[in-house]
């Protein structure tokens, strides 16, 4: 081979290189985004596409301004600024569909999803103070005066509340922000993703083998560090959202408090459901629901599930040890590690 041949064969090799070299740059690949958000909690997100420069970013300054509206943990939020004038005129796109729906899975679960229980959060040390009190029942019955969601008024663009009330969204709001970041996604082209926030997941397609995202729901029995699963799923196309008393709870004077509380009775839920995962097009809805749901206990769940059209898995504690309830229309996806469903 003469040289000027030499040359353009090096030449060649070279420019094919660069071409290789950038298209699987560009190729679909999985890809994986991992942030914090609402404070120590962790969120995942991962797809299957070509890389989108700058989606960190994105997703990171989307959560802020989610925060900046509705954490009653900011000083200087939406929300704070709400429950301290009683009266306000929405700045933000967040404020009002998370208010729509709180409204609707209100009057759905006859008050058991009350995003005004904001006062009884406090008082039962699970709010932002984290101060463990010993409320008594003349201390619960004052507080349930200046609680109810019905008494809330808002239209698309503002919304007033009695005085002394406190509104509060963390039931709801790690489905949400699921939603925003989802909603982000699909705004740049992406329809093959999982997006989770604190064990809330919405999944749209397929993951990287091209089967729908598989997810496991945890046993409810053992502590955070074991994280044995009690059941695995495949999501394609809907959210998962779990509620349960086994991780945010306190000890005092040997009593269990834990962090579900009846905003009809004003006290923590007392009866036999473990954990609560809900099903739902939107991550937002099945939050809610599921949070309901540990309120309402079982059988009033599975009522709720019937009317509303809507899938579960429950577990719960019975006479004969550990047991679930699987709905019909998650059976086919969900596959039990340790008990059946009935």
């Amino acid at each position: 081979m003469n040289k000027k041949r030499l040359i353009l064969f090096g030449i060649g090799l070279a420019v094919t290189f660069l071409i290789v070299s950038y298209l699987r740059k560009d190729s679909p690949g999985l890809y994986h985004i991992q942030g914090q958000t609402m404070g120590t909690i962790i969120y995942n997100v991962k797809y299957i596409d070509s890389e989108v420069q700058g989606l960190d970013q994105m997703i990171s300054q989307e959560l802020v301004d989610f925060n900046q509206s509705l954490s009653t943990y900011i000083p200087d939020s939406e929300i704070s600024r709400l429950n301290n004038t009683s009266t306000f005129s929405f700045e933000s796109e967040f404020f009002y569909p998370v208010l729509k729906v709180s409204q609707e899975i209100f009057k759905n679960t006859n008050g058991a999803f009350d995003p005004s229980i904001g006062p009884l959060v406090q008082a039962w040390g699970f709010g932002p103070d984290k101060k463990i009190p010993n409320p008594d029942s003349l201390t619960i019955d004052s507080l349930k005066s200046i609680i109810g969601f019905e008494n809330v008024l808002f239209d698309e663009t503002s919304i007033t509340i009695p005085s002394n009330f406190q509104i509060d969204f963390s039931a709801i709001a790690k489905g949400y922000a699921v939603d925003v970041v989802a909603d982000l996604l699909e705004e740049q082209g992406l329809t093959n993703y999982m997006v989770e926030i604190g064990g809330e997941v919405r999944c749209r397609g397929v993951n990287n083998e091209g089967k729908p995202w598989a997810l496991g729901i945890e046993d409810p029995t053992v502590n955070s560090s074991e994280q044995r699963l009690m059941a695995i799923v495949r999501l394609k196309n809907l959210s998962l959202a779990t509620s349960g008393n086994y991780r945010n709870y306190y000890k005092k004077n040997g009593k269990i408090y834990a962090h579900i509380i009846d905003p009809r009775t004003g006290y923590t839920a007392n009866h036999n459901l473990l954990s609560a995962s809900v099903f739902a097009p939107d991550c937002m809805t099945a939050d809610a629901y599921a949070t309901a749901f540990m309120v309402l206990g079982l059988e009033y769940s599975k009522q709720i599930i019937k009317a509303q059209n809507l899938d579960a898995f429950l577990i719960y504690r019975s006479e004969n040890g550990m047991e679930s309830f699987v709905s019909e229309g998650i059976r086919p996806f969900l596959e039990m590690n340790k008990v059946g469903g009935n």
